[in-house]
């Protein structure tokens, strides 16, 4: 076992990401003992349904054309722990996420303590992360850290931090159970970034979830920028690997942007981002230089989402694990990719809405899908491919048309067959679904590789 599978194994044995409790208590006293890492530098905090890695990761190039030192934290990862927690671009390497856990690790211990004392669960797996994650950064140290809402936001672990600049991308329902059942209740939760003296960047959003953002704006009295009012994309065309944006910022009107990511949604992401950037750097009155701005965008990546991780047949990676995730990517397949048919490959955890994500998939892939591989994740919380199976036909996928297997080398050659049957050579493969898929897949087709 190397070192960081030791401290991934210790993380692991608290209560599970999807037991993230609503309190705020033990981070604070966590940050106490501890010297408060969380105020250790400038943040720009972000919540929201869907699209919040995609701008987290493009908000961090943008700073880091500007000679920012950055530190990102994102949930969940692919392959590894330490993508959560990124220095400069990269996942913290193994040395220094080792280094300061076993630093930090006597200090948790005194938490679990107190908590246990007052008959308190301890730390959860994700609270526990969160930590690691900003001691890491108040060790780097960072100029600026990019910091991603887990679930929620005002009692998600990590607002603990007084985000400079708090930006909510698209608001949608999920996580129901945990968040409420309607837009505007998401948006309750989801504001609670928003600190006094702060700056909220939203995109646009469902119209009673934008009361409840600017309801929030009015007692806090700190400015705001909503998409379409205050900024927009103008303009994008299709290019070779990505889009060509035109993007009105808050401060000034920027051209000739190369997006190395598919979609209007990421168009989309990448104005949230920018006007991001505008209010951080000048408080959305100063205009950003074009050439910085180009540059940061043409540096962006985001993996898992609408990935190609294979060609010849195109494989594409996309972590789609609610409707409207599914809606926007099949908006963005159909304009970027002219496949004559795909094949889809799905995996869903036990706490999404599978049904949903099922008949959303046969509504928006249907004229183009005629095959589906249904499978499962190594994850405890990955539904069983059979009973994945008996949700698909109940909402309208015909079952000659299913191919079910535990095994993703399986799934893999299966979707890759049927992609190619009759020598179709525009025929393509998606994998969506959960990120726990996403992020095997990714990996086994690494190692099929040979990278």
């Amino acid at each position: 076992m190397s070192q960081v599978e030791r401290v991934y194994a210790q993380l692991l044995a608290r209560a599970p990401e999807n037991k993230m409790e609503p309190r705020m208590a033990p981070m604070f006293r966590a940050m106490e003992v501890l010297g408060e890492p969380n105020k250790a530098c400038p943040v720009i905090h972000i919540t929201g349904t869907n699209g919040k890695t995609s701008t987290a990761r493009m908000i961090e190039s943008l700073l880091r054309a500007h000679d920012l030192r950055t530190g990102r934290y994102s949930s969940p990862h692919l392959v590894s722990v330490t993508e959560r927690i990124s220095l400069d671009g990269e996942p913290v390497d193994d040395e220094t996420f080792v280094r300061i856990w076993d630093e930090i690790a006597p200090y948790l211990d005194i938490v679990d303590a107190e908590l246990r004392e007052r008959g308190e669960n301890a730390l959860t797996y994700f609270e526990a992360v969160t930590i690691l994650a900003f001691a890491i950064f108040a060790d780097a140290p960072v100029d600026v850290l990019v910091l991603e809402v887990g679930l929620g936001g005002i009692t998600d672990a990590t607002n603990v931090a007084n985000g400079q600049v708090s930006v909510i991308t698209p608001i949608s329902l999920d996580h129901t159970d945990l968040l409420g059942d309607t837009p505007a209740l998401i948006a309750e939760e989801k504001v609670g970034i928003l600190k006094p003296e702060g700056y909220l960047i939203s995109a646009v959003q469902p119209m009673d979830a934008a009361e409840v953002l600017m309801d929030k704006v009015r007692e806090l009295q700190v400015p705001v920028a909503f998409e379409s009012l205050d900024y927009k994309v103008l303009d994008r065309t299709m290019a070779v690997g990505g889009q060509l944006l035109e993007i009105q910022g808050q401060a000034a009107r920027y051209d000739e942007i190369f997006l190395p990511l598919y979609g209007a949604h990421q168009a989309q992401n990448a104005a949230v981002a920018l006007a991001a950037v505008e209010a951080f750097l000048g408080g959305g009155q100063r205009e950003l230089n074009v050439d910085l701005v180009r540059d940061g965008f043409a540096q962006v990546t985001s993996p898992g989402r609408l990935e190609i991780a294979r060609t010849a047949p195109t494989i594409l990676l996309d972590a789609g694990h609610n409707p409207d995730g599914v809606r926007v990517s099949a908006e963005a397949v159909r304009e970027s990719f002219g496949f004559s048919k795909l094949v889809l490959m799905l995996g869903i955890l036990r706490e999404k809405d599978a049904e949903a994500i099922l008949y959303t998939l046969r509504e928006e892939y249907g004229d183009l899908v005629e095959d589906l591989c249904l499978t499962q994740s190594s994850s405890p919380r990955a539904i069983p491919a059979g009973e994945l199976a008996s949700l698909a036909v109940d909402a309208g996928w015909p079952e000659e048309d299913l191919h079910v297997t535990e095994n993703l080398e399986d799934a893999v050659e299966w979707c890759v067959g049927r992609a190619e049957s009759e020598g179709d050579l525009a025929g393509g493969v998606l994998v969506t679904g959960s990120i726990t898929l996403v992020g095997e897949i990714s990996l086994l087709l690494k190692r099929e590789g040979g990278q």
